[in-house]
């Protein structure tokens, strides 16, 4: 019996060469778009040496184009919308394979890279593991295209592409649910929301600080879309029927979580770019010309974290509370984000210094108010 319910499981993450050819489409499709597509060429976070990286922001399009040719081409019969949903393990392990692949040749080009720029200065430590594991250089590239920011790309639209296609899979199953399009729509939302402002990510941690090695591979091609779709996939069989109250409630959730995650953002970028710019109306506070206590700063070192958390929250609630599978995204987010906040508070503290004592004791609370 344990064999009978194993050998078939197992044998579903073999990739194909079909997986491969969806993989490799979708990541092919990115390169082109990424480079040819029009769209606000924004200057990236100024480096060590000096120098800024310029990214191309045209996800939004990339992303809407891409939707409207898979749509017509299913018009056509010329594909199937749910080729992801129908693949789901072995496009997981193709996608863990390339990842382990890309990350072995970001070693390898890292170390043998005699360039000192502060983009691509390799910083080997001598300890393997750590070399793979957070990478050698800040922002490798090929054939022109900045890979940190286009498989942070490729991981939020392939979410989106798995999805629509569980979405695709549910219609045509007739299993539809008021639970299923919470989820979808949420989702939706979010991700579109996130290319909407995708310069926003040009100035957050990863693409600034951390090094292009597995961690950040695997966390964008792999975890992202994989793990974060859990819920829909877990609304494929199994039926929920969400009460009115629940469903408002959950919007509750997605909304208060929205405005917190969107508006902290935001905030940050602009006094970024203009450290001038009105915050709720009033001229910013800021801690010894650096470090900005005004708006959502100004209630929690990480506010940002909390906004965030808030929206893992809502794309599970749709699930009910049956299970704890659909809670698996909120959960892992909250070690995630506490691991890193407390890696952010160490940075902090050695950078600013005395300065960062003062900002503590102006915002106390690290992610949220009178309790953590």
């Amino acid at each position: 019996m344990p064999m009978d319910f194993f050998t078939p499981l197992l044998t579903s993450f073999i990739p194909s060469c079909n997986s491969v050819y969806l993989l490799l489409g979708f990541l092919s499709y990115l390169g082109i778009s990424g480079s040819v597509l029009p769209g606000n060429v924004v200057a990236g976070a100024s480096l060590a040496d000096g120098t800024r990286l310029h990214y191309r922001c045209n996800g939004l399009i990339s992303l809407l184009l891409l939707v409207g040719l898979l749509l017509v081409g299913a018009w056509m019969d010329l594909v199937s919308l749910t080729a992801i949903s129908d693949r789901g393990l072995e496009l997981l392990s193709t996608t863990f394979i390339f990842s382990v692949i890309v990350t072995l040749l970001l070693y390898v080009a890292g170390c043998k890279s005699k360039d000192r720029s502060a983009s691509l200065k390799p910083h080997v430590t001598g300890n393997i593991i750590d070399d793979l594991w957070f990478g050698i250089q800040l922002n490798p590239n090929f054939l022109g295209v900045d890979l940190k920011f286009f498989f942070v790309r490729a991981g939020m639209m392939g979410w989106l592409l798995i999805n629509l296609s569980v979405l695709a899979k549910s219609i045509q199953d007739a299993n539809l649910s008021r639970s299923m399009i919470l989820y979808q729509l949420f989702c939706v939302i979010y991700i579109m929301d996130y290319f909407f402002y995708e310069e926003y990510m040009t100035s957050t941690w990863d693409i600034i600080a951390e090094r292009l090695g597995f961690m950040l591979v695997f966390g964008d091609l792999v975890w992202i879309p994989f793990t974060f779709s859990i819920q829909g996939w877990w609304l494929l069989s199994n039926n929920v029927d969400l009460p009115t109250a629940a469903i408002v409630a959950n919007c509750f959730v997605f909304l208060i979580g929205y405005l917190v995650f969107r508006g902290a953002n935001k905030q940050k970028h602009d006094f970024k770019k203009n450290p001038k710019a009105l915050i709720w109306g009033q001229p910013p506070k800021v801690i010894a010309g650096k470090l900005l206590v005004s708006g959502y700063w100004g209630i929690a070192r990480h506010c940002n974290y909390l906004g965030d958390l808030l929206l893992a929250l809502s794309f599970s609630l749709p699930c009910g509370i049956s299970s704890p599978v659909p809670y698996f995204y909120p959960t892992y987010l909250l070690i995630l984000l506490i691991w890193r906040e407390r890696r952010d508070e160490a940075r902090c503290a050695e950078k600013y210094k005395d300065v960062w004592v003062k900002y503590r004791q102006a915002v106390p609370w690290r992610i949220l108010p009178y309790v953590y």
